[in-house]
């Protein structure tokens, strides 16, 4: 029978209950829990490396009010009986996330947050009828329910459900928190200073976590999951037992991400093996410790896409996971052209990074940048051997790439002059193919250095020159007998224009190779003159590399 994969479903139990295909991670919980011991436990990897699923899984497994021996069944925690018989449904669970905390201020994302608190309230409040609870938390858990409470209530709001849970079971309460620093990173990237409201809302989590975490006798532990570490805001300062892994550890490493094995098991059930060097190309490349990783959200998507279309293409299914605007604001901010460049290119970089980053202060620093890329999964580490604080630095795979491709031709797109623009068009028009090359290599030039990169990027640049333009912009169509780079159609004044990008092997020259302007053009007869005008283009394509020169 054939698999089934639910590219985004998080829920375990679904997953499981359903009979859809899942990559076992429950290990985790023995080495978290059985091992470890930690009564605080800070997770920080990418977006999309299977944060919410492994926190679905936990509390799965812990829920007192659940019976999920089932569900664990043939799952490699179930080999572990003794833990097994100790930890599952044991214990109170309090699982929160705040991934969907956001606004245009901080009224707004205020109100948010308040309102995934009350929504939280609702699916518990039958716990509290029957049992004697503190008529002070009832009180304040009252206000919560209905988005009425005070900011000292939204503070302590964990910790008063935690009391609450405890008066109920009689046992310490396990919380997940999930993407805790979400609502931080949305109240730092906000387009205007007015719109920003960081401090106000770094008050509130830093309250929350304060006293959740810090003494809070009702805790049996913690395990909370993002995308960075809050260091200087000291958002954990006096935690008992708090440990946190990043991406530069190597505990736990595995288990966020897919194992070189675990795609190899899943594209043989799948029968797709044949496309095993595809996916490592376009999806694999992420070093986490001292394991080399796949993206399980871009193997996934890409599986259930071959499960429904046996020829499906890969697709940058990343990108549209979030913004991707840390890219351009740090190329617009720091000279980093020729390190850009190296990345672009398939090289490495040698940086200092650090795990601990606060995000009012992400933007300050160039090392802040290597830093928050290498974290928010970007790029990655060169190699799996720990190199300390000097870390080798590289784009991971061809979808990274490709978002660093689409990102910095934006950016050019913003830098242009646009009288430099009106004079390329120009020359174009008039056929002065060197008048055009040299202001295309100024406005190169004023950006990031272009030499010696790869000719499909300088095709995106310039099929972005055009957008917005007035003309009708083609890239790689086939017209006739061949496939042009770009074709320009200029509708309104009957004309049309084919350019070829080509990259010479002698470094800091840049040309355009071949380019025909038709003025001459008719719209009724302008599909017979591009075949005859492609035939001859083909032939052009027939000379050898050194005369293109």
């Amino acid at each position: 029978m054939a698999i089934r994969i639910a590219v985004g479903d998080e829920s375990f139990e679904e997953i499981r209950k359903t009979g859809l295909y899942y990559v076992d991670k429950t290990e985790l919980l023995y080495d978290l829990v059985g091992r470890a011991g930690n009564k605080v436990t800070l997770f920080t990897r990418p977006r999309r490396f299977g944060k919410t699923l492994n926190m679905s899984m936990m509390e799965s497994f812990f829920d007192i009010n659940r019976n999920s021996k089932a569900v664990f069944e043939g799952l490699n925690v179930s080999k572990h009986e003794e833990f097994c018989a100790t930890w599952m449904n044991r214990y109170p669970v309090l699982f929160i996330s705040f991934k969907d905390v956001d606004g245009l201020d901080f009224e707004s994302a205020y109100e948010q947050l308040q309102s995934i608190l009350a929504d939280y309230c609702k699916t518990i409040v039958s716990l509290f009828e029957s049992v004697h609870i503190d008529s002070a938390d009832a009180d304040i858990f009252e206000r919560l329910k209905y988005q009425k409470g005070s900011l000292s209530d939204v503070k302590g709001s964990l910790k008063t459900i935690m009391r609450m849970m405890n008066a109920v079971y009689g046992k310490p309460v396990i919380l997940l928190m999930d993407e805790y620093d979400v609502p931080l990173a949305k109240a730092s990237e906000k387009n205007t200073e007015q719109n920003r409201y960081y401090v106000q809302m770094l008050d509130v989590i830093k309250g929350m976590l304060s006293i959740a975490l810090k003494t809070n006798e009702y805790l049996k532990f913690a395990v909370v999951t993002g995308c960075l570490r809050i260091a200087k805001e000291s958002i954990f300062t006096g935690t008992n037992n708090f440990m946190s892994y990043s991406v530069l550890d190597e505990d736990f490493s595995e288990y966020f991400g897919f194992t070189q094995s675990e795609v190899n098991r899943l594209l043989a059930e799948a029968g797709c093996t044949d496309k095993t060097d595809i996916i490592r190309e376009w999806y694999d490349g992420y070093v986490f410790g001292n394991n080399q990783v796949y993206c399980p959200w871009d193997v996934a998507s890409y599986v259930a896409a071959l499960l429904r279309r046996e020829n499906a293409e890969p697709k940058n299914y990343w990108r549209n996971t979030s913004s991707n605007g840390v890219i351009k604001e740090f190329v617009g901010r720091f000279k980093v052209s020729g390190k850009f460049e190296t990345l672009m290119n398939g090289g490495t970089i040698q940086e200092t990074v650090s795990d601990e980053l606060t995000y009012d202060i992400l933007h300050e620093s160039e090392q802040n940048l290597w830093s928050v890329l290498l974290m928010t999964g970007y790029l990655t580490k060169a190699s799996t051997v720990d190199e300390g604080s000097t870390v080798s630095l590289r784009i991971p795979n061809v979808e990274i790439a490709g978002i660093f491709q689409d990102t910095v031709a934006v950016y050019f797109k913003e830098k242009l002059d646009r009288s430099q623009q009106e004079a390329m068009m120009d020359a174009l028009w008039s056929g002065d193919t060197a008048t055009a090359s040299k202001i295309m290599s100024d406005l190169l030039w004023k950006t990031i250095s272009y030499m010696d990169y790869h000719e499909d990027y300088y095709h995106a640049f310039m099929a972005g020159l055009f957008v917005d333009r007035g003309y009708e912009t083609r890239s790689n169509k086939e017209r006739g007998l061949g496939r042009p780079d770009l074709q320009l159609l200029d509708v309104d004044n009957r004309r049309a224009m084919i350019i070829e990008v080509k990259r010479p092997t002698k470094k800091g020259i840049w040309k355009i190779f071949a380019m025909r302007h038709y003025s001459r053009l008719l719209m009724g007869n302008m599909q017979r003159t591009w075949t005859s005008d492609l035939k001859r283009f083909s032939a052009m394509e027939s000379l050898s590399s050194g005369n293109r020169q």
